[in-house]
């Protein structure tokens, strides 16, 4: 039953790869096919013309010489071209069939929940869409040469074998069924082995992203040593599981090895008594033995083949299993539009609970903002406020309560829609490997240089743009690394201007700053949140004095709201961050 289902799953990865990816290049397969099977044929054509050059030549036969000399020739010219050619086009084909996986699998991966994200290592991601997708791709160029080339090769040797004496030919093939048992045996081993690969393999590309990431934590903590022992760990694993699907692999074709030796040495000691008795001639056996020992050959490519096969399927499985993997928050079948224009939409968030797996974030949170003004989230860390964001934005769902802009439920929207409304700066600022002018700009071609120039200045990216050697072109580096955090963050502050939505979103907007260059900055962004609903989250309170209302959270519930003065005067939770900062700041 386990292996019927095996063979279920393997054909349904086997029509969902054809169907998806191989079918718009099957005039080029037919193609690679054909020139795959004269290729194979040239084998039998070189085992039937060794009979011909060896009568002729021990015949003392002159004029024929010639002649079995350029037809030789011209069957390996055949097989040279033939077999280049095809080659080309299935590495054409592989590549091409190699990008679309690639391209689908992270524009599928894109539309997939926060989550997903979280609960999937990097590593893991990176290595199915290069590893994995290479793995399934390629394997086809393997699999049509086996169909198109070996197996013609099989086919034509052993037309010449039978042809030669039918009795020689049943006797070199008596070990075959020898094998077929084990064969079978290390498939299943095979397909276990390259599994175990493919996830060891992820592991590896998940520490190197944790190593290089964290590069600075490992040396100012002096843990070298720790993550270069953890890496050898991780690396170790992925050779064991790599040698046990190589050996697996490689048994294969050994089998077929033993089968061969058995099968001509029974075919020597029977075919070299009847030469010697002149029942055969030496043309003959040498023909015979030519197309045997040639056979072979293909023999032991189509069992590697299975052994490859079995291991491209765990690839294909890997990457079928992104494929099924499906959002849960999606836009909805009726979408409807704000009834309000959005600079005059109320954020209401009722009775709001959220909580990842067993792990409660929000208990029901209830909160407005009101339009045009500033609202801040303020409490202890842990207490939800970065989730309110995430809610707002869609990026998480909650599991109950009431979420609404403008009296509108937000999952009633198209999330291109809810998304457009805000503008968001966080405390971790993301850069891309690009220009500063691409990462501000991020893909807008509509943007006047007297308007970037605005935003350059309100953000007081001006101040350090004279000092890099490019200008607004210098690249960024990975992940914004040739910019400091202050840099960084400013930039991110410029894409959040530059969006000009009518709710920004600030969490700890202005945290990575030296003082003075967040009073310039946090005037600007005062500025700007005149006129829109704001919602910042803070840790220094001081910088949320003048907000409107302030929303204090702590184990998911708005404890108190109201503004700076009033809960001072209250004498609660905020009244009590706030002494504490001041007396740590004074």
């Amino acid at each position: 039953m386990a292996d019927k289902t095996a063979r279920e799953q393997s054909r349904a990865l086997v029509r969902w790869i054809w169907r998806g990816y191989l079918r718009p290049h099957t005039a080029m397969i037919l193609l690679a096919l054909l020139l795959m099977g004269i290729e194979g044929s040239m084998l039998g054509a070189i085992s039937y013309l060794v009979k011909p050059m060896f009568e002729n030549i021990v015949g003392g036969n002159r004029g024929a010489i010639p002649l079995v000399a350029i037809a030789i020739f011209a069957v390996f010219a055949a097989k040279s071209l033939s077999g280049f050619f095809q080659r080309v086009l299935m590495t054409r084909v592989g590549q091409r069939v190699a990008a679309a996986l690639q391209r689908d699998l992270v524009a599928h991966m894109l539309t997939l929940d926060s989550l997903w994200f979280q609960k999937t290592p990097p590593g893991n991601l990176i290595e199915r869409v290069r590893g994995d997708t290479q793995a399934a791709a390629t394997i086809w160029s393997t699999v049509l040469a086996a169909t198109g080339r070996d197996a013609v090769a099989l086919i034509s040797l052993m037309g010449v074998a039978l042809s030669v004496d039918v009795r020689w030919t049943l006797i070199a093939m008596t070990a075959v069924p020898l094998v077929v048992l084990p064969v079978m045996s290390l498939q299943r081993w095979v397909r276990r082995s390259a599994r175990a690969a493919r996830h060891a393999a992820a592991s590896i590309a998940t520490r190197l992203d944790e190593i290089f990431h964290g590069v600075t934590t490992i040396k100012l903590n002096r843990l070298e040593t720790r993550e270069s022992d953890r890496f050898a760990e991780t690396v170790e694993g992925f050779v064991h599981q790599e040698i046990r699907s190589a050996a697996g692999q490689a048994g294969i074709p050994a089998l077929i090895d033993i089968v061969a030796g058995i099968g001509l040495m029974a075919v020597i000691g029977y075919g070299g008594l009847q030469i010697i008795d002149g029942e055969k001639t030496l043309g003959e056996f040498m023909s015979f033995f030519t197309a045997m020992a040639l056979v072979f050959e293909p023999l032991r490519r189509l069992g590697n083949v299975t052994g490859a096969w079995q291991a491209a399927l765990a690839s294909l499985e890997r990457l079928h299993d992104v494929f099924q993997s499906r959002p849960t928050i999606l836009s909805p079948p009726q979408p409807r539009k704000l009834p309000v224009a959005p600079d005059k939409a109320e954020i209401v968030l009722d009775d709001v609970s959220l909580a990842y797996d067993d792990m409660p974030v929000l208990t029901g949170l209830t909160l407005r903002a009101e339009p045009g003004r500033m609202t801040a989230l303020v409490g202890p860390s842990g207490a939800g406020k970065s989730t309110v964001f995430n809610i707002l934005t869609r990026l998480v769902e909650p599991q109950s309560g009431r979420v609404e802009i403008g009296g509108l439920p937000i999952a009633e929207m198209t999330l291109p829609d809810l998304r457009n409304l805000f503008s968001v700066v966080t405390q971790d600022s993301s850069l891309f490997d690009e220009s500063l002018r691409d990462n501000i700009l991020l893909g807008r071609s509509d943007v006047s240089p007297a308007r970037l120039d605005e935003v350059l200045e309100a953000a007081h990216i001006t101040d350090f743009l004279p000092n890099l050697a490019q200008g607004l072109d210098s690249p960024a580096g990975p992940r914004g690394s040739n910019l400091s955090g202050g840099q960084r963050q400013r930039v991110a502050i410029a894409r959040a201007l530059l969006r000009d939505a009518p709710i920004l979103l600030l969490d700890e907007a202005t945290s990575a700053l030296d003082a003075k260059s967040e009073r310039v900055v946090q005037q600007a962004l005062d500025r700007l949140s005149r006129t829109r609903t704001t919602l910042v989250i803070a840790h220094r309170l001081t910088t949320v004095r003048a907000a409107d209302r302030i929303v204090v959270m702590d184990r998911g519930r708005a404890v108190e709201q109201g503004s700076h003065e009033a809960l001072i005067a209250r004498g609660g939770l905020y009244s009590g961050l706030y002494k504490m900062q001041f007396a740590a700041e004074s």
